[in-house]
This record gives C-alpha cells, structure tokens and sequence, in this order.
C-alpha cells in the first residue's frame, strides 16, 4: 500500500562521527538512502521524524523522500536509536521500485481475543511475534496482518501458515525447511495469579 508518509530532507555533504554528532546536537537526524547506485548522505528533521515514527505504520509503508525538488519512494530499512534517550541517531532508506519485490517487516495485529474459544473457558494469550518479514510488489504492500484468535482453544498454536496474507503477498519463512513454520501466538492455561487475556 502506498502511504502518505512524506519525508522532507537535504542533501548531507560531510560525513564522520564528528558531523553526526553535530547534526544531533542541532535536532537533525543523519540518514542513507540506498538503491540503484551509489548511496546518498541526507538529514532530516528530527522532530519531524519522532513524529512519524509515532504511526505504526510508517515502519511498513512505502513513503516518499523528498530532496528539494526531487521525490523518490522508499522503504525504511533500519532505524538506530540512542540506548536511553527518546533520540534517533540515525535512518536507512531503501529505494523502491515498483516492479521489483521488495522485502519488510510488517506488524501482526491480534483481533478477536476477546473472544477467543480458550480465553471464555478462563486461558490466556501469548503472542510470540510481533511481525513478519514479508515479500510483494511495493502496491502489494499491507500496512498490517491479521491474526485471528477467535477459534484457538486452551493449548493450540498458530503458526505462520495458518495467517491469512493478501494476494501477493508471501511469507517468507515459510519458503525455508519445515521447521522455520514458526509460532505467532498461542492459548495457554492461565496459572494461579497470572491474569486473562
């Protein structure tokens, strides 16, 4: 899905520690932008960023870049941020073309937990991922996927196969050997003191 994330950045002429760190100082975020040639040096807006970063979303949209009149679409790649400080030290982009598949994470969104058949006889959840590496043409891209936990009973699993993902859109663990058919969530008994779902 193409979002409506847009980024506005300028181009970054120095590099090294030293000029990342002055960058920092000064609210700006050091970042790359790879793909199809050799990989541009940009800074962005540092309040800007936390604000986009704050939607879910945007960590599995296809946003666009824009360099003073130039507009590119991208993916994030990966994202550095400080051990402590609710600061981002810095951004990959990844250009994206839209007849070449491309590879992201997306978030899982648990629905229907509620009314789950183990969590009425008194179970509780567990989720044992939180996304998934996923596939597709950039148009193909899914902002979410849903798993459904209303018919997974006290001691049953889902696995990454049994997630319902839009037509074309593959997982990609499951085109490795069996055993990669990982767990996503689970019902289990809920132990003295321990709370519901």
């Amino acid at each position: 899905m193409v979002g409506g994330f847009v980024l506005d950045a300028t181009l970054r002429e120095n590099t090294g520690k030293g000029d990342a760190r002055r960058l920092r100082n000064n609210y700006k975020v050091p970042a790359v932008l790879y793909g199809s040639g050799e990989p541009v040096g940009l800074i962005l807006d540092h309040f800007k960023v936390s604000k986009a970063l704050e939607n879910e979303a945007f960590y599995s949209h296809i946003l666009t870049l824009k360099t003073g009149d130039r507009e590119e679409t991208v993916i994030l790649k990966a994202l550095q941020r400080h051990p402590y400080k609710p600061v981002v030290m810095h951004m990959d982009f990844q250009r994206v073309n839209a007849l070449e598949p491309i590879r992201v994470h997306v978030p899982l969104h648990f629905v229907n937990q509620e009314i789950s058949v183990g969590v009425k006889k008194g179970g509780a959840i567990s989720h044992h991922m939180v996304d998934v590496e996923v596939s597709c043409l950039p148009d193909k891209l899914p902002e979410f996927i849903a798993v459904d936990m209303a018919n997974v009973d006290i001691g049953q699993f889902l696995h990454l196969s049994d997630l319902s993902v839009p037509e074309g859109v593959e997982i990609l663990a499951l085109h490795q050997e069996a055993d990669h058919d990982l767990a996503v969530a689970s019902v289990h008994t809920v132990k003295s003191g321990e709370s519901g779902a």
